[in-house]
């Protein structure tokens, strides 16, 4: 059974409460004070099925100006609306605001009702007929069904049906595989089973036992038990009105205007980048200006920044103009791009403007930069806008201050879903815009800014062996430190594959070097490279300590200690432990030793390999330690077994 969200919009006492009613069987006004006062104060509810095909959810929303607030907390999400004109009125002023509103909110299609038909004559009912025509020209409601109905006498209400059956069949099954998300607009608690919420569930699904996370609380709390339309259910899908009995929780912590999510996948904001259209009868809207800002059933106060590039003075949004706005809200909400928004004046408290969110997560910024930024926003927001994934993915790897956007980053900036995430990834990364850093979770960079790294090692390298033309190459966590402070480890890592794969550089562990660059030593540099290895190779395995060596040399410290590392590099000299270097033919000749040794026996003691070797414990017990690392020996108790 398709589930469909029917919303009632119209001015007070236009019979919208008791057209519910007749079409439902439930009143759908339960508060003792709508009941005395005889009018709707906050939102209601009411269910009907439609030959077991269509199950429609009422919401009932209350017309009076003071209440457009609970209006707003209920309008969002509707499927289709149920606008109300009453016949002996016509078009009243809240019949304009909740008009404005449900051409804001981008109501898809809706029927109009003229109502207490049976309290006119047909030529009435007629006239007020073309002044609704009249009235909703251009809008959504243009050509949309216009019933005459009398909630009394039942006028209609079989004509209403169909037109809602047919409608119906126009909507669209709402997509149950996307994000969990539901905005509470009513909490109460029930005796027996504790806090409850109710909401329209507007993506995704959810089943009992599961856990949401409550925004902007953050706080986790467990589903106990999961009511559609007054029925016990093991789920609920998208589209459905639902009720929710939570565990967790005391009474009083959650409130109308909070949202339920997926745990981890999204994060409230004070700071939302939107396109606003102002109402043509609203007044100019000027920078810096305090409105009342109502998304999903939030409402917050927020400020007003301009995003156009308009001379200070000037700086505002004229009526029926559209602009890049930022809104700086008082209180976190819980946004994502597309999220369709409505503002009020502060005072006195009418309906001026709404719109689309673009950029749910806008960093903080100091007044020069933003200054600096509009035209570089704008352009963002245009992107936004186009929908495009790969285009948004890169403009969203361009700004950031990382050139890196991880999945969890990008489901929190967009409310895409994993695998849309890496479809945008694929396709950018196959335009050659985007390299991939990791597959999962996924990862992925900027590859201009990849680029640019690139050759800014290169540099780094050249001067490095410029100014160290000895040494062969600088270590991988040097060049980190100089050139990825702030930058993910994987980039530095993908920068190293992308040279090394260029031919442009070699890495051999942990350091790093221009594969062009060749160490030349000096005549004299190459006289001490001589000395040094004659004087290991003809002490064999009794050499001296290097501390002892070094000083003995005709060159300064630092450059005999530069000429030693480039003997190791060589393999001419190995080096054993910190103070001990043996020639590559002495550790040969040991090994032939050793060879020739285990025809003999597996085995070998320290004692035994003391006598062997020809040397004091001083040396063996190093020597043996480096042939368990280089896995000649293993280590068994107070022997060696020679693999």
């Amino acid at each position: 059974m398709k589930n469909i969200i029917v919303g009632t919009a119209g001015h007070i006492d236009h019979g919208k409460s008791a057209l519910v009613k007749a079409l439902t069987g439930v009143d759908p006004d339960r508060l003792e004070e709508e009941k005395r006062r005889g009018i709707t104060i906050d939102i209601g509810f009411a269910t009907l099925d439609l030959d077991s095909e269509y199950r429609l959810g009422f919401v009932d929303v209350p017309g009076h100006e003071r209440f457009v607030k609970n209006m707003l907390a209920g309008i969002g999400g509707i499927d289709l609306v149920l606008f109300v004109v009453a016949a002996d009125e016509s078009v009243q002023p809240q019949t304009r605001e909740h008009f404005d509103i449900c051409r804001l909110l981008e109501v898809p299609r809706g029927i109009v009702l003229l109502t207490k038909a049976d309290l006119v004559s047909a030529d009435i009912v007629d006239l007020v007929r073309l002044e609704v025509e009249e009235f909703v020209a251009g809008s959504f409601l243009e050509g949309a069904p216009i019933v005459a109905v009398s909630a009394r006498t039942g006028q209609g209400l079989d004509l209403l049906r169909q037109e809602l059956y047919r409608l119906a069949a126009a909507v669209a099954a709402k997509d149950s595989s996307r994000h969990f998300r539901l905005p509470i607009d009513r909490v109460f608690v029930m005796k027996g089973f504790g806090q409850v919420i109710t909401g329209t569930l507007v993506s995704g699904k959810i089943r009992r036992e599961a856990e949401v996370e409550v925004h902007p609380l953050g706080q986790r709390l467990r589903v106990r038990g999961i009511q559609v339309h007054n029925q016990t259910v093991e789920a609920a899908y998208a589209g459905q009105r639902t009720a929710l009995n939570l565990a967790g929780v005391e009474a009083g912590e959650l409130t109308r205007g909070m949202t339920l999510a997926e745990p981890g996948r999204f994060q409230a904001t004070t700071r939302a980048d939107c396109r606003l259209h102002l109402l043509s009868s609203a007044p100019p809207l000027k920078n810096g200006a305090t409105v009342h800002f109502h998304s999903g059933t939030s409402e917050v106060v927020a400020r007003v920044v301009l995003l156009e590039e308009q001379p200070q003075k000037e700086r505002k949004v004229n009526p029926g103009q559209t602009a890049y706005v930022r809104f700086r809200l008082r209180s976190p909400v819980l946004l994502l791009p597309g999220d369709h928004f409505i503002i009020r004046r502060i005072s006195p408290v009418t309906t001026i403007g709404g719109g689309r969110v673009l950029d749910n997560l806008v960093p903080p910024q100091s007044l020069a930069s933003r200054l600096k930024s509009y035209q570089e926003t704008t352009r963002f927001l245009q992107v936004l806008e186009r929908g495009a994934r790969d285009e948004i993915l890169e403009n969203l790897l361009r700004r950031s201050s990382a050139h890196c956007v991880g999945l969890h980053e990008l489901i929190l900036r967009t409310g895409w879903l994993p695998e849309e995430c890496h479809q945008a990834a694929l396709a950018l990364h196959g335009q050659g815009k985007a390299v991939l850093l990791q597959d999962n979770p996924l990862l992925a960079a900027e590859a201009v800014y990849l680029e640019e790294l690139s050759g800014k090692v290169l540099e780094a390298l050249a001067a490095f062996h410029k100014d160290n033309p000895l040494a062969e190459g600088i270590s991988r966590e040097a060049l980190r430190t100089k050139l990825f402070i702030r930058a993910h480890p994987l980039l530095a890592e993908a920068v190293w594959s992308r040279l090394a794969e260029r031919g442009k550089v070699a890495v051999a562990g942990e350091t790093v070097k221009l594969t062009a660059h060749k160490i030349v030593l000096k005549e004299e540099e190459e006289q001490t490279r001589q000395q040094i290895a004659r004087v290991f190779e003809k002490a064999g395995l009794t050499v001296p300590a290097v501390k002892e060596v070094l000083p003995q040399l005709p060159v300064e410290r630092r450059r005999a200690e530069r000429i030693l590392q480039i003997l190791l590099q060589e393999k001419v000299l190995v080096r054993v432990s910190d103070e001990l270097i043996f020639h590559a033919k002495a550790i040969g000749k040991l090994r032939q030793m050793l060879a020739e040794h285990k025809t003999k026996s597996s085995r070998i003691n320290v004692a035994t390999f003391k006598d062997l070797a020809q040397v004091s414990r001083k040396y063996a017990i190093p020597l043996l330690e480096y042939l368990d690392r280089e896995r000649v020996t293993r280590r068994v108790g107070d022997e060696r077994i020679l693999l």
